[in-house]
């Protein structure tokens, strides 16, 4: 990943995207223009629309501030909707940096004694792994221990997904706000691809079921995966508790990832 910033005040910086927007020409696009965030932008995050849906709210914020994506002539929001999930969290991230600072104030609990603990992030310093010039985005394929028994009794273990989007983001929102553990039914079953020999009218017709019907075992192995294989920034923490003295892995507190106070 490359940064730079203009010196037209610093409005504006640049970044290399780490999976990139594939146009309908099959041309790859990986370097973004993003300017920081206005009162504009203040308007975007407090309509109550975006914020009954996270999916439209980082569309919206992200189409607002793109400059330039690439060679691409126009940037609508059907294009910024369209990138991977990956990509987008990498540049809400980027531009929560460059509007407020890369230091972000983040709590978390100690799992062993519960205690609180805060820290401060430094958003530029997460790692980020992109793919290479010559890599192209694949599959995640994930073989389950339990696997997916079927109406007939047979089992199903080697899974196969395509990364989310932006798209899908926006689909299982509504699931996502009622329950998180049924919308990430949801967004999973929108990018299950195949399932050991289920046809694909069946995995179309029952996905989010198939889903909630897995083992804790395989769910997990699926979220290694993908967090294995996806790239983008890691968001997984590894913390020291300063009461304790033990360790503990947490997602990245984004609290106040966005907060306008």
């Amino acid at each position: 990943m490359s940064t730079a910033t203009t010196e037209a005040g610093k409005w504006e910086s640049e970044f290399t995207l780490p999976i990139g927007y594939t146009d309908d020409q099959g041309n790859t696009h990986r370097t973004v223009v993003l300017r920081k965030m206005t009162g504009k932008e203040e308007a975007i995050l407090a309509d109550k629309r975006n914020q009954r849906n996270g999916g439209k709210l980082v569309t919206e914020l992200l189409h607002s501030c793109l400059v330039r994506l690439g060679d691409l002539n126009k940037n609508g929001s059907s294009v910024v909707e369209k990138m991977y999930s990956a990509d987008r969290n990498f540049l809400l991230l980027k531009l929560r940096s460059i509007t407020f600072g890369s230091e972000l104030e983040a709590r978390y609990t100690c799992p062993t004694c519960n205690e609180p603990y805060q820290t401060i992030e430094d958003l530029d310093e997460l790692p980020v792994r992109s793919l290479g010039e010559e890599e192209s985005i694949e599959d995640v394929v994930v073989e389950l221990q339990d696997g997916y028994v079927d109406k007939d009794g047979s089992v199903h273990k080697s899974l196969r997904l395509r990364l989310p989007t932006g798209l899908d983001e926006s689909a299982v929102a509504p699931q996502m706000r009622q329950n998180a553990s049924l919308g990430k039914n949801a967004l999973l079953a929108r990018c299950l691809k195949s399932l050991g020999d289920l046809p694909r009218h069946r995995i179309e017709a029952i996905g989010p079921k198939i889903l909630s019907e897995l083992s804790l075992g395989d769910r997990r192995l699926i979220d290694r995966a993908l967090s294995q294989a996806a790239p983008g920034i890691d968001l997984i923490r590894e913390l020291c508790c300063a009461n304790c003295g033990g360790t503990f892995k947490s997602s990245l507190d984004m609290t106040h990832f966005l907060s306008l106070e």
